[in-house]
């Protein structure tokens, strides 16, 4: 690569032309920065411009509307500053002089944008003026102006005007990086710079006429025309040059003449005083003449040479999709960096470039590329690494730069080493760096090519520690769910983490973890970091880490840790079932475990929920028992509590809600003799951080059909009112209800639900004649705070006692447990009638609980109410006693200093089990 001699070449070409020093003479460099100098103004008529046409009094924050208000009073070394993406509909006349060295500029803010003159542009009589980034509708004329540059400007040409002309005696005018449509340079003009645009012509029109303009340069243009020359120069035109050009010429159905389509064209007239070089012309070759010079047509660009000594240079492409700015065009690296008007950015603002993979064809070894567009290297992407990345203080590091670019060129490194320490800039792709404090870094690279394109590699953490020994500590976290979306990474309820990357001391790279969680899972794992696991059982844990570093060390450190269920809320849902084993074939019995799917996720198909449920509340039916027996229902993947859930006799059918923990996504049921058929239904579930919140009552009655409305019949419905009344807010989400059927006529079920336009195919209660029965129901609120009651057959009378209510307001999070007996008088002696048996157990600041109470030995029929310790015994029941049957139900009940009381009604002595599934706390 030549670039100083490049730079030399390329300022030369401007001095043989103009006289003056490339910045003065076609700067081409990029649009200034905007900041506002004293002598400035601003134009910007758009929305919020607040603009103000009138001078006087007016500060330099106060826009013109107008450009032409601006340009009336701008003084030389002043800019008019123009918003971008702005129209103007008026004409825009400059006749106003700035001096030189202190030219008067016209510029749109910024480089991306162009605002829009809607009726053309006209430069007349003036001198040392710049205009900048203007899109004029109708022609752009200079006449009888000197020293005046037009640069990234945009015009239009018609049928009847040519989109930019220069005439009338104008001196010294520079056209560059401008898109041009229909061009003439005549009248005397004189040193006219034609530099780095796109030009176009309309069809049977002449892109760019020179006629009686010396001294005219057109240099380094790419040119796109149909059926006319691309450039024709004619007259007084002696000085003008033709370099570094490219022409692509076409032919069109609508070209009126047949004869082939010319690039360049110049006349008998100017020939002997016009030079043309270096120049590329391509096209159909069909109907396509490269030159007419002197009125001959020369096809080649040895035939234009031999005859006229012009074009040693030019390229014939036949290949014109080959040509411009892509990959091996002939236009690379071959151009003359002398040519008169050469500019050293091209229409982009991009600087000259040499591609290594090309030969260096162009004068003197020259590598400007033809037409209006440069080559570019490009620059994809730059990687780093540092090594080692984790080290003690002092400790030397060396990082290294993978850059991905085209030419593989020479480039440019800034290391930062994210210290506050300077960056490291070198052409080398390695830096060295010695870290003074300890901390955590963040390194990066910026790499540059030659023509000033840079990238950023990603950000590289480095970690500086102190210099001492591994020693090993962690932290033991236990997540909570934040979202309830089936989508979520589901978070498992007695899920923790353990964390040894911020609390240990590790002054090389940690290689390897091993964690023993205590529950008899290890986890090893490769580097410093964070691992969870799921506990399948609530309990004290003893949890050893253990790490070691690159350098062989190692280190171990013990904890011990607490697991348990989190408090949460519940969330209600309309009921579905979730296991029948009349039509999946898969009864219960005493032989093995049932393992059964609940509808965490999408286990269940159409019935997606949150992964993250804590427990399930389920209603649980058995029917058709072999014998007498009871079903255990436990979490999955825990040991089988010595509890019961629902107690059925041979050939009976009996239900109860059951409150159960979440392992693994399913749950455990199984009979301790017999085989049964297994119905379970899903109702609900408690999640922390969602739902709703439980606030316990002491057992209200709602209904009782016995003195109110009569008996539910089959087939029939009743709307019960549960919210807005009996202490229940209107806004309750939902109700815990105990239901009770009695003086049924013939065996059937009760269903409780919210809608009653939709009733599911679940049931709440399955009542017998002869026999009360009850069982515990949450049941969302429906229209105007009613829930509704249906029974399938016969008739029945229902009761109806709340027991508390969930919602917004509600008092207390609800924390399940592993199934844990609490009292079993079958060991202290059977509760009396009219007696109270009391039951502790509970934690202390629990408001209420969750039990499974059980009445069995019964010799009369009766009933049990739990209600708060030391509390006034309520009106209602939690359960109906029965003579020689076993009778268990979900009951919900206050609670006052971690204890119950159970009352036994005057029917006859009771043996109770109580059985606590979880408790309620203000959490």
């Amino acid at each position: 690569m030549r670039t100083p001699r490049t730079a030399v070449l390329l300022t030369a070409g401007l001095v043989t032309l103009l006289g003056l020093p490339a910045a003065a003479a076609a700067t081409g460099t990029a649009a200034p920065a905007t900041a506002v100098g004293p002598a400035d103004l601003r134009v910007n008529n758009g929305p919020g411009g607040n603009c103000s046409d009138e001078r006087a009094g007016r500060g330099i924050s106060v826009p013109f509307c107008s450009i032409s208000a601006a340009a009336k009073v701008v003084q030389p070394g002043g800019t008019v500053w123009i918003e971008p993406d702005t129209s103007y509909p008026d004409e825009l006349t400059i006749d106003r002089s700035g001096e030189p060295g202190k030219p008067i500029t016209f510029a749109v803010r910024g480089s991306t944008f162009r605002s829009y003159l809607a009726k053309g542009l006209t430069v007349d009589g003036a001198s040392h003026v710049v205009i900048r980034g203007l899109q004029v509708s109708g022609s752009t004329k200079v006449v009888r102006s000197g020293d005046i540059e037009l640069d990234r400007l945009n015009t239009k040409a018609d049928a009847d005007r040519e989109g930019l002309v220069v005439g009338e005696g104008s001196t010294n005018v520079r056209v560059t990086r401008s898109d041009l449509t229909g061009v003439r340079i005549d009248g005397g003009a004189r040193g006219t710079v034609l530099g780095r645009n796109s030009v176009s012509g309309l069809i049977n029109k002449t892109a760019v006429t020179v006629a009686d303009a010396p001294g005219t340069a057109v240099t380094n243009n790419t040119f796109v025309t149909t059926c006319e020359a691309a450039l024709a120069v004619g007259g007084a035109s002696a000085g003008s040059s033709v370099h570094n050009n490219v022409f692509f010429t076409w032919d069109n159905p609508r070209c009126t003449s047949p004869a082939p389509r010319t690039g360049i064209q110049v006349a008998a007239d100017a020939a002997a005083g016009v030079r043309a070089d270096y120049n590329l012309i391509t096209g159909p070759v069909v109907k396509m003449a490269p030159y007419t010079w002197a009125g001959t047509a020369y096809p080649t660009p040895a035939a234009f040479t031999a005859a006229t000594g012009q074009g040693a240079h030019d390229l014939l492409a036949p290949n014109f999709e080959a040509v411009g700015p892509k990959d091996r065009s002939p236009t690379i690296d071959s151009g003359d960096p002398t040519a008169p008007g050469v500019l050293p950015t091209d229409y982009y603002g991009k600087p000259t470039a040499d591609d290594p993979r090309v030969a260096n064809t162009g004068k003197d070894g020259g590598y400007i590329d033809r037409g209006a567009y440069e080559t570019q290297d490009r620059l994809r992407s730059v990687e780093l690494s540092v090594t080692p990345s984790w080290a003690p203080t002092g400790t030397k590091v060396k990082a290294t730069a993978t850059p991905d670019s085209l030419w593989h060129s020479e480039l440019t490194y800034h290391y930062d080493f994210g210290d506050g320490t300077d960056p490291v800039v070198t052409t080398k792709t390695t830096a060295e760096h010695v870290y003074a404090k300890p901390g955590d870094h963040v390194a990066r690279v910026k790499a540059v090519n030659p023509a000033g394109a840079s990238v950023y590699s990603s950000q590289i953490p480095v970690k500086a520690t102190q210099a001492g020994v591994l020693t090993t500590d962690f932290t033991v976290d236990q997540p909570l769910p934040t979202e309830v979306d089936p989508g979520a990474r589901p978070v498992s309820p007695l899920t923790v983490v353990v964390d040894p990357e911020q609390l240990t001391a590790a002054p090389w790279p940690v290689v390897r973890t091993w964690v023993e969680f205590g529950d008899g899972n290890v986890t090893v794992t490769d580097g410093l970091r964070s691992l969870d696991n799921a506990y399948r059982t609530p309990g004290t844990y003893t949890v050893k880490v253990t790490l070691e570093d690159s350098k062989g060390a190692k280190s171990t450190a013990t904890r011990t840790v607490k697991v348990g269920y989190a408090p949460s809320g519940y969330v209600a849902t309309e009921p579905f079932r979730i296991k029948d084993s009349r039509t999946d074939g898969k009864p219960v019995t005493s032989a093995r475990m049932l393992d059964v799917t609940l509808p965490a996720g999408h286990r269940i198909p159409d019935h997606p929920l949150s992964g993250s449920m804590a427990s399930a509340v389920v209603n649980v039916t058995v029917t058709g028992a072999t014998e007498d027996t009871h079903l255990t229902v436990w979490p999955s993947g825990q040991q089988r509590p010595a509890t019961s859930n629902v107690n059925v006799r041979a050939g009976g059918t009996s239900s109860n809600t059951v409150t159960v923990p979440v392992g693994g996504g399913s749950l455990q049921a199984q009979l301790n003799s017999g085989k049964a058929e297994l119905i379970i239904d899903f109702i609900g579930y408690y999640q922390p951080n969602a739902g709703d919140r439980f606030s316990p009552l002491a057992a209200t009655r709602v209904l009782d059909t016995r003195t109110t409305g009569g008996a539910l019949g089959g087939g029939k419905t009743r709307t019960v009112k549960v919210a807005g009344v009996n202490g229940i807010p209107a806004d309750a989400t939902a109700v815990a209800l105990n239901l009770t059927g009695t003086g049924a006529k013939e065996q059937a079920h009760v269903i409780a639900y919210p809608d009653p336009a939709k009733r599911p195919a679940t049931s709440n209660l399955n009542v017998e004649p002869g026999k009360d029965k009850s069982n515990q129901a949450i049941v969302p609120v429906g229209p105007n705070g009613t829930i509704t009651l249906f029974t399938n057959t016969g008739s029945t009378h229902v009761i109806l006692d709340a027991v508390g209510y969930y919602g917004k307001d509600g008092k207390a999070l609800f924390t399940p447990v592993v199934p844990k007996r609490l009292a079993d008088t079958r060991t202290t002696g059977k509760v009396a009638p009219g007696a109270t048996t009391t039951v502790s157990g509970i934690p202390g600041n629990a408001l209420g609980a969750v039990l499974n109470i059980t009445a069995t030995d019964t010799t009369a029929p009766g009933f049990l109410t739990a209600f708060a310790f030391g509390g006034t015994l309520p009106a209602a029941s939690s359960l109906n006693t029965l003579p020689g049957m076993t009778v268990p139900n979900h009951v919900t009940t206050p609670v006052a200093n971690g204890k119950v009381s159970i009352f036994n009604s005057y029917g006859g002595p009771n043996h109770v089990i109580t059985d606590l599934l979880g408790y309620f706390t203000t959490g």
